[in-house]
């Protein structure tokens, strides 16, 4: 297979730094890179790389530095709002071959991994000293820790236990030129400005991180979930607040609507009720007394809230089945549609009833069915809107009517994303979220890092005079079709 364009100098100088079989320019090779897990957005890079170890990414950042080429650092790929979309004429830097488990501490609850470890292999290996890492995506079983990071993924359990900024505590990260820092420390605090959290959520933009030190946490004496069964999705959409009103924290408290339940229900058989118009998964965990206290109180709420059936697991297989259907509703959804565009947004819990009429409203207007699963505990939305690629206006439609789900989340004082990050997928909401001055600053403290802007360019936060431009194409900010390609 013939080489990318024409031979540049960068994959010449690649070719000297790493082994052979480290350096990828054939096209048909480049193809698994050309996305993440939103395949509407894609893009070849020029070359990719995957180095082995922390030297070897350092000595390519300082030839991208020294070249002046654009990097897109990539993970597992199962990031979904194209935040790992290469660039065309730049460096896909591919991290899954660093993927050690360098040491597991059980005395002081801390692991430290590469950033290729996937996020469910550090709770196997804390497993034996009865530890486990809190974060747990709905793709933890392939998603990376660096992506993690990347994003500041969350999980069913983030309710409780918080996101990945709440989990890390020291990060070696080398930056743009090359020179590699490290953020936090393995105490509890570390001295100076908490540039760690600055970090968690950066998207690439701010460095590439090469090793983590990530909290873990003793399992808990005992976890029971309850799932409540509702005919209505706002009196489900409104007991999440009587839980939260009631000075509960659950480890968990999970959404997910009719469709959503049929879907997962014929996937996995996880005893789901497919009438309901919605279920409720709420987990309680911590010591005996405390479970069985709290559990009791929760049922009393739902019952109040209007559940029409209210079921506690019975054993620790049950409550593994009712996990396993939520977080298999994604892969139980892309069964019953050639396609679905997963948005994220997160809204205040007060307010999870009106959006979700409203975005029964979109569904209705739009054509489009839509599958809510969602983090309802922190009010993070996941709706899943079914379509088909192969329909012409369809992805259009699609991105159309997510759009305006995510604009409907600003106007209520939510905001664009919890946990997917704006990649590229949700750059021009930006521009409805925030004003022109906190733009320019956001991209002030992004070049105090990478003054050229090298890292993953033209993803996250748009210039101020491209917010205006998105407007001028027909006075609202929704994706142009045809404009698929990524930002200068």
């Amino acid at each position: 297979m013939a080489e990318r364009g024409r031979l540049h100098p960068v994959i010449t100088e690649l070719r000297r730094l790493l082994p052979a079989e480290a350096v990828i320019t054939g096209e048909e090779a480049l193809r698994p890179y050309e996305c993440d897990g939103l395949p509407a957005y894609r893009e070849l890079p020029r070359v990719a790389v995957l180095p082995e170890n922390a030297e070897q990414v350092r000595a390519v950042m300082r030839l991208c530095h020294r070249l002046q080429v654009p990097v897109v650092t990539r993970g597992a790929g199962t990031g979904l709002s194209g935040g790992a979309l290469p660039h065309r004429e730049g460096v896909l830097l591919g991290l899954a071959r660093l993927d050690r488990i360098l040491e597991i501490d059980p005395l002081a609850r801390t692991a430290r991994v590469e950033p290729g470890v996937r996020n469910l292999a550090i709770s196997e290996a804390a497993a034996p000293h009865g530890l486990y890492y809190a974060p747990d995506p709905s793709s933890q079983i392939a998603c990376t820790i660096g992506g993690n990071i990347a994003e500041n993924s969350g999980g069913v359990h983030c309710l409780k236990y918080g996101l990945t900024v709440h989990n890390v505590l020291e990060a070696k990260v080398v930056l743009a030129d090359g020179e590699q820092v490290t953020l936090g420390s393995a105490a509890l605090d570390a001295p100076g400005l908490d540039l760690l959290a600055l970090l968690n959520g950066s998207e690439g933009m701010l460095g590439v991180v090469v090793e983590a030190r990530v909290r873990l946490l003793p399992r808990p004496e005992r976890a029971q979930v309850a799932l409540a069964a509702f005919d209505d999705v706002v009196r489900a959409a409104d007991a999440v607040g009587a839980i939260i009103a009631a000075g509960i924290i659950p480890a968990g408290l999970e959404m997910m609507d009719g469709l959503a339940i049929r879907a997962a229900e014929a996937f996995c058989q996880a005893g789901y009720p497919v009438e309901a118009a919605a279920i409720l998964l709420c987990e309680l965990d911590g010591t005996n007394e405390e479970v069985s206290e709290h559990i009791l109180r929760v049922r009393e709420i739902l019952r109040e809230a209007g559940a029409t059936e209210v079921r506690t697991a019975r054993d620790e297989a049950e409550r593994l089945r009712f996990w396993a259907g939520r977080k298999s509703a994604f892969p139980a959804v892309g069964r019953i549609s050639p396609d679905y565009y997963c948005m994220d947004g997160t809204v205040p819990r007060r307010r999870l009833g009106e959006v979700l009429t409203g975005i029964a409203r979109l569904s209705e207007r739009y054509g489009l069915p839509v599958a809510n699963v969602f983090h309802a505990g922190d009010g993070n939305l996941h709706p899943l809107i079914l379509y088909d690629a192969n329909r012409p206006g369809d992805l259009e439609k699609a991105e159309a009517m997510g759009a305006e789900i995510l604009e409907l989340s600003v106007a209520v004082g939510g905001t664009i994303t919890g946990e997917h990050g704006v990649g590229h997928e949700k750059i021009r909401q930006m521009c409805v979220q925030f004003e022109p001055v906190e733009l320019e600053q956001f991209l002030r403290l992004r070049r105090a890092f990478d003054p050229r802007e090298q890292l993953n360019p033209g993803k996250a936060v748009p210039r101020p005079r491209r917010c205006s431009e998105y407007r001028a194409l027909g006075g609202d900010l929704l994706v142009p079709p045809g404009s698929r390609g990524a930002e200068s």
